[in-house]
């Protein structure tokens, strides 16, 4: 449909229009008051328009980020919140209608009336009714203004930590600044006036994004695909059709796309990239890495040496900072993007050699008298609970447990049974996974009604397991729910800073008993 004289057509909008004041005066609804709606409203009143805000949650529960943009009824922002308003009324009268990542019409973890009121909106709009306004998510809105070159990064584990990389590898590059956001916590139209051609910008994509998005990126990079968040897609086979859409827009635009040759999934996307596209094809542009091996074109590992088949070595894998053969893989992502911006081999070893890993994924929280306690909050699928596990040696006490994502955990029964000596279970899953992994063949197991006492039983129980091993053994204590955080915590962040305030009151009480003598 052609947007009528009343609505915002998205595909005419640019950052010049907006500077000229193309959205001054017009009314445009944000949906969704945290961090990209937050940016959102900050974008659009920065650009003249008198925003209307809605958000499920009491206005009392929205005081902090309310007090972000701005107070109500100044400067054309209006807020309408709390269980008893109508999402519809926020949709009455907008040319534009802008929403974060988690709100969209076609998933069923979207409030339900919101939901209604959405897909009304999308009928409206395929039918052709005059003033039905178009519906732009936050990830899109700023693809579709971005200036520089952008680097998509994408799958269902790693994202963050490659991400991360690539930005660093990338800020070795002085003459271009670099920056990161998307999915990793920080919404990129924050800093969409002030970017320029000469910036690059990266940007984590999830599953919430990727279905909103019109473009794709210069760059797509692929982690790995296997099963997540199946709750909201339905299947896995929905879930993966989600994750292709990054590489069939990238391609549309003719960008590079960087595979895991290790991953079955993503290794065939490549045959995607062979087939014909209707109305002519840009060209064919891939790179692949492998953990074990390089490809003619790619990034691999040979005799325990990171190699470029276009540069030779680059440098040990015993460099890298980060554990696990999975951060080997994140790391040959990051290179392959830095080699095709030209990053030189030197700057390269340098910034990975540098690099320090991300919080809440393997993050080291603190050793206490013999016993490591790391922070993988964001381990809520099996595949990452799996390689977390396979990152440290025995003994290994693990903390599971939160709300079912709906995926099947039985593979990870037979990890927990063989890496783990014992299992604090907490949240709704944690009787389920209490149960898999018992029938798994792991006797040692308990349940915590919080995430202060798991902290400190599971402590209990790498000092029990230390006591038969041999003299300066480490233990490690490891975080990694596999189960989202829903049922006890805001998200995964707030599960990750709770257990590392349990985990200092822990220190600090047991300093304060050997202190004392105890």
């Amino acid at each position: 449909m052609t947007a009528d004289r009343t609505t915002i057509d998205p595909d005419a909008l640019t950052a010049d229009a907006i500077r000229a004041g193309a959205l001054a005066g017009r009314p445009v609804t944000v949906l969704g008051l945290a961090r990209s709606g937050i940016g959102l409203v900050r974008f659009f009143r920065d650009a003249g328009a008198s925003v209307t805000i809605y958000d499920v949650r009491p206005s009392d529960e929205l005081a902090e980020a309310f007090s972000a943009v701005g107070p109500s009824g100044q400067g054309g922002l209006t807020l309408l919140a709390g269980p008893d308003v109508d999402p519809a009324a926020a949709l009455v009268g907008a040319h534009l209608v802008a929403t974060s990542p988690s709100i969209n019409p076609d998933y069923p973890t979207t409030e339900p009336r919101l939901r209604a009121a959405l897909r009304a909106l999308v009928a409206a709009r395929a039918a052709g009714e005059p003033g039905a306004p178009a519906l732009v998510s936050e990830a899109d809105l700023f693809l579709r203004l971005c200036p520089a070159p952008t680097i998509g990064v994408t799958g269902t584990k790693g994202k963050t930590t490659t991400s991360s990389l690539i930005a660093a590898l990338l800020a070795e590059d002085a003459a271009h600044p670099v920056e990161l956001g998307g999915n990793i916590g920080r919404p990129l139209v924050d800093v969409l006036p002030t970017l320029t051609p000469e910036h690059r910008v990266v940007v984590e994509l999830s599953e919430l994004q990727l279905p909103t998005l019109s473009r794709g990126t210069d760059v797509a990079v692929y982690t790995n695909v296997t099963s997540d968040h199946l709750d909201r897609h339905g299947s896995l086979e929905a879930y993966r059709a989600v994750k292709r859409r990054l590489a069939e827009l990238t391609r549309a635009r003719g960008g590079l796309l960087v595979l895991n040759g290790d991953d079955p999934f993503v290794a065939g996307l490549e045959r995607d990239y062979d087939r014909p596209m209707s109305g002519g094809w840009p060209g064919r542009t891939i790179t692949r890495y492998r953990t074990a091996g390089t490809a003619a074109d790619g990034v691999g590992v040979v005799d325990g040496r990171i190699v470029a088949a276009s540069i030779g070595e680059i440098l040990p894998v015993g460099e890298l900072p980060l554990p696990g053969d999975h951060n080997v893989a994140n790391a040959l992502a990051a290179i392959s993007v830095a080699l095709h911006f030209a990053i030189p081999r030197a700057a390269i070893r340098r910034a990975v050699a540098a690099f320090q890993g991300v919080e809440h994924r393997l993050e080291p929280v603190m050793e206490v008298a013999g016993v490591r306690f790391v922070n993988d909050s964001q381990g809520t699928q099996p595949d990452a609970v799996a390689a977390a596990l396979w990152a440290f040696p025995p003994p290994v006490v693990l903390i599971a447990g939160g709300r079912d994502k709906g995926v099947d955990l039985s593979p990870l029964g037979p990890v927990v049974a063989d890496r783990a000596v014992a299992a604090v279970l907490i949240g709704e899953s944690g009787p389920a996974l209490e149960q898999l992994f018992r029938a798994s063949g792991l006797t040692e197991t308990s349940q915590a009604a919080s995430l202060d006492e798991a902290v400190r039983r599971a402590d209990d129980l790498a000092r029990d397991a230390l006591a038969s091993r041999a003299p300066g053994t480490v233990a490690t204590v490891l975080l990694s729910p596999a189960a989202a955080s829903f049922d006890m915590f805001e998200d995964y962040a707030a599960r990750g800073r709770a257990f590392k305030a349990a985990v200092a009151a822990l220190a600090a009480e047991l300093a304060a008993k050997r202190a004392a003598g105890q």
